[in-house]
C-alpha cells in the first residue's frame, strides 16, 4: 500500500522559514516524479513544485521560485520542500503527490500540512 506522509508545518512569521518532509512507502519510487502542491482556503489547489528521483531535476511555480527548494533523500525515500523567506499567502495546506514518470496525473496523494504564515 501506497503511502505519502507530510509533516514540518505550522506557524511562523513573515520572512522566516520552514522544511517539509514527505516520506514515501509501500513501493520503489525511483521511477516517479513527486511533488509538492498546496490550497489555500477558498482557492484552487496549485502547483508548487516538483523533483526527479533521476538527476535531481526540479520545476518551481513561479511564485515560490528562488525561495522555496526541493530536494530528495533517496535512501530514506523521503523528500523536502524548503520554504524560506515565507510571505503570508504561502499561507495553505501543502500536500506531497507522486505520478509514474511518463505520465501526467499525479495518482498517489498525502493527507496535507497545514502552514501558516503571520505577517
Amino acid at each position: 500500500q501506497v503511502q505519502l506522509v507530510e509533516s514540518g508545518g505550522g506557524l511562523v512569521q513573515a520572512g522566516g522559514s520552514l522544511r517539509l518532509s514527505c516520506a514515501a512507502s509501500g513501493r520503489t519510487f525511483s521511477r516517479y516524479i513527486m511533488g509538492w502542491f498546496r490550497q489555500a482556503p477558498g482557492k484552487e489547489r496549485e502547483f508548487v513544485g516538483d523533483f526527479s528521483w533521476s538527476g535531481g531535476v526540479t520545476h518551481y511555480a513561479d511564485s515560490v521560485k528562488g525561495r522555496f527548494t526541493i530536494s530528495g533523500d533517496n535512501a530514506e525515500n523521503t523528500v523536502f520542500l524548503q520554504m524560506n523567506s515565507l510571505k503570508p499567502e504561502d499561507t495553505a495546506v501543502y500536500y506531497c503527490a507522486a505520478r509514474p514518470v511518463g505520465l501526467i496525473d499525479f495518482t498517489f496523494w498525502g493527507q496535507g500540512t497545514q502552514v501558516t504564515v503571520s505577517s
